[in-house]
């Protein structure tokens, strides 16, 4: 989630070692799925880095930027970890790695502010009366920030509907996700992406022909 709506990040960890063509795909995926999910019709895609200026980055990095600037999707560039959650764009592009990891830090970090929250909460009566009062905007904060209510992610670039819930998922998680796969599946999101993935390699493989 992020302060205006939610962004798109790719990959979350079915990846660890991406190469360039495959993150070039979870750009392609990523502005499909907004398209889709986000109803966005040119949804800003960035690539993570350690700065923003050009250049900034691992080789790896910088020949991604360099591949995904020519693809005609709306790339803005290089972006930080902080732009996953301001809204700067809606599609955020890594390795599985530093996806993973990202997520799984915001996790955490979900569940240690909220638990911050409940302790202050009832730390005093004037606390706890403050709670009761502010009580469903803090049950709406925790809804945002707990992974349970998603409860997993889809698996692009197949022919068949797939999520990947959590390790440790509660069956809150389990049933979130079964339900988001559902819907995710009846709405055919996965074929229109897989589809539209599979055009952007044929031009890609017609334009290598002719170049050639």
């Amino acid at each position: 989630p992020r302060r205006d709506g939610s962004t798109i990040l790719l990959d979350a960890g079915a990846n660890v070692d991406s190469k360039l063509h495959q993150l070039r795909q979870f750009a392609v995926m990523g502005h499909y799925l907004a398209e889709q999910l986000l109803s966005l019709e040119a949804p800003r895609i960035g690539l993570l880095s350690i700065g923003e200026e050009v250049g900034k980055g691992t080789e790896l990095v910088r020949e991604v930027f360099k591949a995904l600037d020519a693809t005609g999707l709306n790339f803005v560039g290089n972006v930080e970890g902080g732009d996953v959650f301001n809204g700067t764009v809606d599609v955020v592009v890594c390795d599985g790695f530093v996806g993973n990891a990202i997520l799984k830090s915001a996790e955490s970090l979900g569940e240690f502010v909220g638990g911050q929250l409940r302790q202050e909460m009832v730390s005093t009566w004037r606390a706890r009366f403050g709670y009761l009062l502010a009580r469903p905007a803090f049950e709406r904060f925790k809804r945002r920030l707990d992974y349970s209510e998603y409860g997993g992610a889809p698996l692009l670039g197949l022919r068949g509907g797939c999520f990947v819930a959590h390790g440790r998922s509660s069956a809150h998680a389990i049933h979130s996700a079964v339900r988001r796969a559902v819907e995710f599946c009846e709405a055919g999101i996965h074929l229109k992406v897989s589809a539209k993935l599979a055009e952007v390699a044929y031009e890609t493989r017609s334009k290598a022909v002719v170049a050639g």
